[in-house]
C-alpha cells in the first residue's frame, strides 16, 4: 500500500480500528461498521500504457501496453480484483484496445492485423479476424452485438494520421467514417448497449477536436450528436483524455485537460445543468468513470506533488458531499492518473485506477466506502466573547457527531457570516478527534451577523444540516486618558496632554475633539483639540480666573467607536 497518497487515509484507519466496538465518534455507541476505503498499489510489467477493462462476471482486470514501446514479449496483463497477477496472454503482436462483451463472454483485443477473441471465463484464443493495418493502437468497442474499431497507417505521426472507423467481420468492414488523429472509442454501457462513442483527441490536423456519439444497432452505424467546444475566435477547444457514460446512460462525463470535467446530457450533448466542481488548482484532468450503482464519479487528473490526482465523489453532482482525494506523489506509485486508465467494478466496489510516473506505469485497486451514515451539529454554537465588537475577535465553538465511522483526516467545517453588506466566506476549519472545532472571525461591520456554519460531509457521512448563530456586533470601546498637572498659573498657562485610544477598527486620521472649561465665572467651550495619528494630543490654555478649573474632553465617536469623555481639574494660581 502507497504511503504517500494523500487521501486523509492514516487518521482514519487509526481511528476505525481504536474504535471498532463502538463505531461513533462524538456521540454515543452503535454498532460497528468497517467502511473505510483502501488502495492496493501494484507495479505493472510494462513501459506504456494503451487500456484498461474491467469483466465483473469473472472478476478479472485487463491492461495492455499499445505499440508506442514495442513490447516484448507482446501480452495481455491479467489480475484479480485484488491486484493479484494472474496471468499474460501471449498475443502475436502489441495489444492495444481492450473490450469485454455485453454477455461477459469474450474478452476483444485489439492489436495491428486485426481483432483478437478469447474466452472470457479460460481466457483461450477464439479467433483472429484481420482488419486493415494499424500501426497506431487500434481503439474498439463493443455495442450493438457488433465490434467496431479504428485504424490508421502511419510511420512516426499517429497523433495526426487519419484513422477509419471499421466494424469487425470477416472480410474486414470500413464504415466510410473517419478523422485525424488516435480516435478513441468507448461502449454506451448498460444502460446504452446499442450506442458507442467516438472522441477526438488534440492533434495539429484537427485545431476543433470533437465527440460524437453512433447508433450501433445495425451494420452501418448512424451518427448522433456531435459537438466540438471552440468558439468564434478558435479558443476553448477539446483536449480530450477520457469519456465516460453515466449508469442511467443519461449524462456523459468528458474528462478535458484544458477546461476539467465536464457534463453533458447524453441525448444531445449540451451541458448538464448542474457541474462538478472544479479540479484542485494545477489539476488536469486526464480520466473519469461512473460507478455501475449510479453512486460514485471517479476524476483522474495530472498534477503536482501533494495537489489531488483523484476524486472519487458522488455521481449527482448536485450532491455537495466532499469528495475522497488522492494525491499520488512519484516513484512508488506513480505521479498521476493515466488517460483513460479509470474503471469501476460493476457493482461499485472496487475502482481501477493507473497511474504512471515517467516511463513506469501501476495499478491501484481501491475500495469506496460500501456506506454513508449519518453526520450531526451537537446543540449550539457558543460565542466567546459573549459581546462582539467590531474589527476584534469572536470565536464560534460547536462540536459534530458521526455515525459510523471515523471522518478521513482532515475534515473541515466551513462558515458563512451574513450581515448588512451581504456574505462573507470564513476559512474553513478542521475538527478535532472528539468532532469539536472553533470557528474565528473579526467582524468589520456594527450590527448584526449571523453565521451559518456547515459540514459537506465526506464519502461516508452525508451533509450534516448547518448551525446557525445570530451575533450582535457593537461599536468597539474607546478610551480618553488625560495627564494634567495639579497647579498652574493664569501667566503660564494650563498644558494637559492626553491620548485616544480603541480597540477594533484603527482611528480615523484628523479627528478632534471638544473642549469645555468649568470655572467660577461659568461653562466655555474652547477650541478643538486635534489627535494625531498615534493618538496623542495636547490641550494648551490661558485661564481667565484663579482658583479651580476643570477641563471636559470629549469625542463623540463614529459608525465604529463608541464615544469617550475624560475631566481633570487643576489649581490656577496666578
Amino acid at each position: 500500500m502507497s504511503k504517500v497518497q494523500h487521501f486523509r487515509r492514516s487518521a482514519a484507519l487509526f481511528v476505525a480500528g481504536v474504535l471498532g466496538a463502538t463505531g461513533l465518534v462524538g456521540a454515543t455507541a452503535s454498532q460497528a461498521v468497517a467502511a473505510t476505503p483502501a488502495d492496493t498499489a501494484v507495479k505493472l510489467p510494462v513501459t506504456n500504457f494503451s487500456a484498461l477493462a474491467v469483466d465483473s462476471a469473472h472478476q478479472r482486470v485487463y491492461v495492455t501496453e499499445g505499440p508506442a514501446s514495442n513490447p516484448t514479449p507482446p501480452a495481455v496483463h491479467v489480475y484479480d480484483f485484488d491486484g493479484r497477477k494472474i496471468t499474460s496472454i501471449s498475443t502475436p503482436a502489441a495489444a492495444s484496445g481492450l473490450d469485454v462483451s455485453a454477455d461477459g463472454t469474450t474478452l476483444y483485443v485489439s492489436q495491428p492485423s486485426g481483432i483478437l477473441a478469447f474466452d472470457a471465463a479460460t481466457l483461450e484464443q477464439r479467433s483472429l479476424t484481420s482488419a486493415s493495418y494499424d500501426t497506431c493502437g487500434r481503439s474498439l468497442a463493443v455495442a450493438g452485438g457488433r465490434v467496431w474499431h479504428t485504424s490508421a497507417y502511419s510511420f512516426g505521426y499517429c497523433d495526426s494520421a487519419y484513422a477509419t472507423l471499421g466494424r469487425l467481420s470477416e472480410p474486414a468492414q470500413n464504415t466510410g467514417w473517419g478523422d485525424y488523429g488516435r480516435i478513441q472509442l468507448f461502449g454506451g454501457g448498460p444502460a446504452a448497449p446499442d450506442r458507442f462513442y467516438a472522441a477526438q483527441p488534440a492533434n495539429s490536423s484537427a485545431p476543433n477536436p470533437f465527440i460524437t456519439a453512433f447508433a450501433a444497432d445495425n451494420d452501418d452505424p448512424v451518427r448522433g450528436p456531435e459537438r466540438r467546444f471552440a468558439g468564434e475566435d478558435g479558443k476553448g477547444a477539446l483536449d480530450f483524455k477520457d469519456l465516460a457514460p453515466s449508469a442511467d446512460g443519461k449524462k456523459l462525463a468528458v474528462a478535458d485537460a484544458a477546461a476539467g470535467t465536464r457534463l453533458l446530457n447524453a441525448d444531445d450533448f449540451t451541458d448538464a445543468a448542474e457541474q462538478y466542481q472544479p479540479l484542485p488548482a494545477g489539476a488536469k484532468a486526464s480520466a473519469v468513470a461512473f460507478s455501475g450503482d449510479g453512486k460514485y464519479v471517479a476524476r483522474g487528473a495530472a498534477a503536482y506533488g501533494s495537489t489531488p490526482d483523484l476524486l472519487i465523489q458522488p455521481a449527482n453532482p448536485a450532491d455537495t458531499t466532499a469528495p475522497l482525494e488522492f494525491a499520488f506523489e512519484g516513484s512508488l506509485d506513480g505521479s498521476e492518473i493515466a488517460p483513460r486508465g479509470l474503471e469501476f467494478a460493476a457493482d461499485g466496489s472496487r475502482l481501477f485506477a493507473v497511474t504512471s510516473y515517467g516511463s513506469q506505469f501501476w495499478l491501484h485497486v481501491i475500495t469506496p466506502p460500501a456506506a454513508q451514515y449519518d453526520a450531526r451539529f451537537s446543540g449550539d454554537l457558543t460565542q466567546s466573547p459573549s459581546s462582539a465588537v467590531v474589527g476584534e475577535p469572536v470565536a464560534l465553538r460547536g462540536r459534530l457527531e458521526f455515525d459510523g465511522p471515523a471522518p478521513a483526516d482532515p475534515t473541515k467545517v466551513t462558515a458563512v457570516r451574513e450581515d448588512a453588506d451581504g456574505k462573507t466566506e470564513l476559512t474553513p476549519v478542521k475538527f478535532a478527534a472528539d468532532g469539536t472545532f472553533t470557528v474565528f472571525d473579526v467582524p468589520d461591520k456594527v450590527g448584526e451577523a449571523t453565521y451559518r456554519v456547515s459540514y459537506l460531509g465526506d464519502l461516508t457521512h452525508r451533509p450534516a444540516a448547518d448551525v446557525v448563530r445570530t451575533v450582535q456586533v457593537g461599536k468597539a470601546p474607546t478610551t480618553l486618558t488625560l495627564d494634567a498637572p495639579d497647579e498652574a498659573t493664569m501667566s503660564a498657562g494650563v498644558v494637559i496632554p492626553g491620548t485616544l485610544t480603541a480597540t477594533g477598527p484603527a482611528l480615523p486620521a484628523g479627528l478632534t475633539l471638544t473642549v469645555r472649561r468649568t470655572d467660577r465665572l461659568g461653562t466655555t467651550e474652547l477650541a478643538p483639540v486635534t489627535v494625531g495619528a498615534d493618538g496623542a494630543f495636547t490641550l494648551r490654555d490661558t485661564p481667565r480666573t484663579i482658583k479651580s478649573a476643570t477641563y471636559t474632553l470629549t469625542w463623540a465617536g463614529d459608525a465604529d467607536h463608541r464615544d469617550a469623555t475624560a475631566s481633570a481639574t487643576v489649581l490656577v494660581r496666578r
